[in-house]
């Protein structure tokens, strides 16, 4: 028989876990910015963690797996494989937590990992709905055409687009591509679930968090570049050539003479680059990593205009380097 105290009292300190004890201060529009962020980090993952209930074990009550996921309809379709112990923990109690981090493909997290910078997250609570079998084929299906229609989407893509995503891991870095495993069959088999969010919580990098009025998140539209944003992210980071371009752009937008720098995150608005720079404080390492922001003039309505936009900034500044060094 379940002790419903002490499991509610595991599954707050399982999301205390999640989402840190700082809190996040802001106003309304900061409120609908930050639920801008919450809707775009989950269109551009589609991997999180699952949190479940235990029956009976006391001893480590909440039991947390990495699981596939696809959001339909405003709400987090959720593949567990039938090996996991989540499907027995759903059939005692429904209730459970979902959190989604930034995609931070190939060798940014590596990177990332190593100088302790901690992606945005999003964590949510609330209860997870087995979905009955007359509708489990609607739901491949839905799968099934939401995979084709970005196979097609970068099949159409002109080629400022085509250049960057063929850089990229296809594995990692394309949820299509990630995806096409739930539906193709295979050994793994999958019970797929419908999360139910009661709550939401943004925590950003540094730990402060912010909870997210879920009818403000209904509202917000995530980011048009979303869905790109990890399979453009790993493209640039993976030519040599547009990693050089990143370290020009620090030394001609903002006068820094970088040794190396990587693409972090990218939006309509601009994209934010790490960059390997002269450290500040004396007797301090002699380089050190930092994160800098570039704004466009003008914010790029898709993802055509946005690697259109990024293409003139790379000619400009190889050409001004090439003329000021003669070459």
């Amino acid at each position: 028989m379940l002790n419903i105290p002490s499991v509610k009292q595991a599954i707050e300190e399982a999301f205390r876990r999640t989402v840190g004890e700082r809190k996040m201060k802001g106003s309304k529009a900061n409120l609908s910015t930050l639920a801008e962020k919450c809707k775009t980090i989950i269109v551009s993952n589609w991997k999180g963690y699952l949190n479940t209930i235990k029956p009976e074990d006391k001893a480590s009550i909440i039991h947390t797996s990495k699981v596939k996921y696809v959001m339909r309809r405003g709400k987090p379709y959720l593949w567990v494989p039938e090996s996991e112990p989540h499907n027995v923990n759903i059939m005692f109690d429904e209730r459970g937590s979902f959190s989604v981090s930034h995609p931070y493909p190939g060798p940014l997290a590596a990177l990332l990992k190593s100088i302790g910078k901690v992606p945005n997250r999003v964590a949510l609570t609330g209860e997870i709905i087995p979905v009955k079998e007359k509708r489990i084929e609607a739901v491949n299906k839905y799968v099934e055409e939401a995979i084709q229609s970005e196979m097609r989407a970068i099949s159409d893509s002109p080629y400022s687009v085509r250049s960057i995503l063929s850089s990229s891991d296809q594995m990692y870095a394309s949820r299509c591509e990630s995806l096409k495993a739930l539906v193709d069959g295979g050994n793994e088999k999958y019970v797929i679930y419908k999360f139910v969010p009661s709550s939401c919580m943004f925590i950003d990098g540094n730990g402060a968090n912010k909870e997210i009025d879920l009818k403000v998140l209904e509202l917000s539209k995530a980011d048009p570049l979303g869905a790109w944003s990890t399979n453009l992210v790993d493209g640039i980071n993976k030519n040599e050539s547009r990693r050089r371009a990143l370290i020009l752009f620090c030394l001609y937008y903002l006068d820094i003479n970088a040794r190396d720098a990587y693409m972090v995150s990218l939006d309509i608005k601009g994209f934010d680059l790490l960059g390997k720079v002269p450290g500040e404080e004396e007797g301090g390492d002699e380089y050190q990593w930092r994160e800098f922001r570039f704004e466009f003039e003008e914010e790029t309505k898709d993802v055509e205009a946005f690697c259109h936009q990024l293409v003139e900034m790379e000619q400009e500044v190889v050409n001004k380097f090439t003329d000021h060094t003669g070459l």
